[in-house]
């Protein structure tokens, strides 16, 4: 998720009259509805998806007369929850939301449109994509205001787990976002254990450190924020537990009372970092919600908050609810931000703190920049750390999958069993090839994701070194190949290799291939250092032992003209590797058919 921020939703969550606090069911139209036109025109409905529109009334409004960022969350959390439970057929619970960055304020008089599905159905939790859009109906103009992705659980009526049936996606978006939704489950599942690594093996540098006093220092205990909330029924979903949307405003609220603090002014809330909700609450439960200021940099400030549930009567220990870390900025008359004092940490908890605001800002900004999915604004060689190894494995992997979704591609040329495809699109010229093998698809992949045994059978590698083993599915390659630059010198790459194995029937498995700089290599007089952009092969299981391969590759708008003008030959060189990745397979697997 990539958010470029003009302004923001705000601030503080507004307590509205109990009819009022039920989520506007009276003025929301939700229905579902179509999702897109395939092939024949006939209309094709996606049962999971919702459409809501919301007007924005005074009772939603901050002091600037904004919708305030706590009851978006809440038509969020209420829109997405309808279409889980329309998947799952039983009631679902929000499990985690992922990052969410706000590009837009929502003034009142205007309409707040959300569009929710389920982009994939796992066990017994689902992803569903969120999309909210704002309207002037006095312009007819609309723009984004954010995307999120959240995760929702199924909740079994009797004991055991809900086991959710697979969702089929139909349309070409339907089918990307199903595919990518994997990677996004994989990051969520390493988050924490990425930040525990980054303050281990890290040095995480401190930009404010010699700053000295200029723009003052306020103590972080004075930004300390501490309030309590009593469930009442209409704080809750139709289970009866507190609904999530609420928790989040609450949250929103402390949250800001404490940003408030330290800048002395009312603050706008740019990003909600990926949060788990830990457990329920129910009617009758008191939630204590703590915020403080953990980290102040130059222009935007992190803020913790924790939520946490007990019942009085029963008199037992508080139940840790839920805690998410928010950045807030200052911004000025032209919406520049403003720079901001600096924060004095108390000592143990609060330099602990501050140091992991550190980790999760660094981690953050690398998320941001490397999972854009606009080639334009990802450079090809992104520097590989500890603290984006994942976004970068994630955004090589995901690169492919979007390439393999496309649906435009044009037979170019059919090589006895090898046909070339081509895709031409926004400058970037792009090549599939395809072959079928009977040889089974795991031999296949394995076979093919050990990029040191490529110049066995690939011409244009002369020779291939494993630099790095970064795990059992990343490893970092240093390349030599035998095309040469207009230097007239060979090139080599450090090139990245991500492996996925399947995650459902019907998968493939994927191997993809993206340059990065590797700081200890860096590049020399001998080779000139290029640059792949988007690689890989897809390995299809097919009936009775055939495996289908398809290899893409992406090339830069630099190179396209020369491309398109050698067609055929490119067509004959491919070929001619191809027959002898054929070869490389039948002599190194069990099965020794090739058909």
């Amino acid at each position: 998720m990539r958010g470029r921020s003009t302004n923001s939703l705000t601030d503080n969550a507004v307590n509205k009259d109990a009819l009022l606090d039920v989520y506007s069911w009276m003025v929301a139209s939700v229905w579902p509805v179509s999702a897109s036109v395939m092939a024949g025109n006939a209309d094709i409905r996606n049962p999971t998806e919702v459409h809501m529109s919301q007007m924005v009334l005074p009772c939603h409004a901050n002091h600037r007369s904004q919708l305030s960022t706590g009851q978006l969350l809440k038509w969020i959390d209420t829109a997405a929850c309808l279409s889980a439970e329309r998947h799952a057929g039983c009631p679902c619970v929000t499990a985690s939301m992922d990052d969410i960055y706000f590009e837009h304020t929502i003034s009142v008089g205007q309409v707040v449109n959300l569009k929710t599905k389920v982009n994939r159905a796992f066990n017994s939790s689902m992803e569903v994509g969120i999309q909210v859009n704002s309207e002037d109906l006095c312009s007819g103009k609309e723009w984004k205001v954010c995307q999120a992705f959240a995760t929702f659980v199924a909740q079994a009526q009797a004991k055991g787990k809900v086991k959710l049936r697979p969702l089929t996606p139909v349309t070409e978006d339907e089918k990307l976002e199903h595919s990518i939704a994997a990677e996004r489950r994989r990051m969520r599942l390493v988050h924490t254990d990425i930040i525990k690594d980054l303050l281990v093996k890290c040095t995480l540098q401190d930009e404010r450190s010699r700053e000295g006093n200029v723009n003052g220092e306020v103590l972080a205990q004075a930004t300390r924020v501490e309030s309590v909330e009593l469930v009442l029924p209409p704080h809750a979903n139709h289970q009866g537990n507190t609904f999530g949307g609420q928790i989040m405003a609450w949250m929103v609220n402390v949250a800001t009372i404490a940003a408030s603090r330290l800048c002395h002014t009312h603050p706008t809330l740019k990003v909600i970092e990926m949060f788990h909700f830990r457990g329920p609450s129910q009617v009758g439960d008191r939630l204590i919600l703590k915020a403080i200021v953990n980290n102040a940099f130059k222009d935007s400030m992190e803020v913790g908050v924790c939520a946490e549930a007990f019942c009085h009567e029963m008199n037992v220990p508080r139940r840790h609810i839920n805690s998410a870390f928010m950045t807030f900025m200052v911004l000025d008359e032209k919406n520049h931000p403003c720079v901001l004092p600096r924060i004095k940490p108390d000592e143990g908890d609060g330099q602990r703190r501050y140091k992991e605001a550190l980790a999760r800002r660094k981690i953050r900004l690398d998320r941001k920049y490397v999972t854009s999915c606009k080639q334009s604004e990802v450079p090809l060689s992104v520097p590989w750390d500890p603290s984006n190894q994942v976004y970068l494995s994630y955004n090589n992997v995901s690169a492919l999958k979007m390439l393999v979704s496309k649906t435009d591609w044009v037979l170019a040329s059919e090589i006895n069993t090898v046909r070339l495809y081509t895709l031409e699109e926004d400058g970037y010229l792009s090549f599939k090839v395809e072959m079928r093998v009977s040889i089974d698809a795991r031999e296949v992949f394995e076979l093919l994701s050990d990029l040191s045994r490529r110049n066995q059978w690939d011409a244009t590698y002369q020779e291939c070194q494993l630099l790095q083993q970064v795990n059992a599915d990343d490893a970092i390659y240093h390349v030599i190949s035998t095309m040469r630059s207009s230097e007239k010198r060979l090139q080599d790459f450090i090139i990245l290799a991500s492996r996925r194995q399947p995650c459902d029937v019907g998968d493939p498995y994927v191997v993809a291939f993206r340059s990065v700089i590797l700081p200890a290599y860096p590049p020399c007089k001998e080779y000139t250092r290029g640059e792949t952009l988007c690689a890989g092969f897809c390995v299809w299981p097919e009936k009775e032992h055939m495996t289908k391969i398809s290899y893409y590759n992406q090339f830069t708008p630099g190179i396209v003209q020369y491309i398109t003008t050698n067609i055929a030959g490119l067509s004959s060189d491919f070929y001619n590797s191809f027959q002898a990745c054929e070869r490389f397979l039948i002599e190194n697997t069990r099965s020794k058919t090739f058909v």
